[in-house]
């Protein structure tokens, strides 16, 4: 799935995106991705062999749309505020854009820990660099002294858990209202950059 996908590829992506959505991936069939897309069944294994391998290629299709661009802004000379702000905008806006990737890692934690592990450590190799950058700003006394892990894990959760846990969260701090609560997402990325800075700065 390296290659650019054919017309084909694209429309079966398209249309398992919307169908993993709906009904999550556990509740998807084939037959109904095929339906969706328009072409039968056989042009749909013939492409994607399972619905796992079509799951991690929406999976991917997402990933690759992000990662180009943090790892663009880690090798520049950008300070590491406005990597955050960049990294929170837009982790956000890919996650809203799509909800199945909370819990397709998920489910691979739970069914294959090893297997996720490898494809997300192939593809944040750059993390070193962003230590670096981290560890130069508090060494410039803009950043208090902390290990950057510490940093960079605080807020992948405060980003993740309220679309990870949305059923609790919209149930029980919005009484089910799925407009208040997505407001309240769109508002999270201005919070969650507000906290992280205020934590660290000096």
């Amino acid at each position: 799935m390296g290659e650019i996908p054919t017309n084909t590829e694209q429309n079966i992506l398209n249309a398992a995106k919307k169908v993993f959505i709906e009904k999550g991936r556990q509740g998807t069939r084939m037959q109904e991705i095929a339906n969706e897309a328009g072409i039968n069944k056989a042009l749909l294994h013939y492409y994607f062999r399972s619905k796992e391998k079509l799951f991690e290629a929406v999976f991917l299709e997402a990933f690759h749309k992000f990662l180009p661009q943090i790892e663009q802004l880690v090798e520049s000379d950008r300070p590491f505020f406005e990597v955050l702000k960049f990294f929170i905008d837009n982790y956000i806006n890919l996650i809203f854009e799509n909800p199945h990737i909370p819990g397709f890692i998920l489910h691979e934690l739970s069914q294959n820990p090893d297997s996720i592990a490898r494809f997300m450590s192939q593809r944040v190799s750059n993390l070193p660099k962003l230590y670096d950058k981290i560890e130069k700003e508090m060494t410039d006394g803009i950043i208090k002294p902390m290990d950057p892990r510490q940093i960079l894990i605080n807020l992948i959760g405060l980003c993740v858990f309220p679309f990870v846990a949305k059923p609790i969260v919209k149930s029980v701090f919005f009484q089910n209202d799925e407009e208040v609560y997505q407001s309240f997402l769109l508002d999270r990325k201005y919070q969650v950059y507000d906290f992280i800075v205020n934590s660290i700065k000096t």
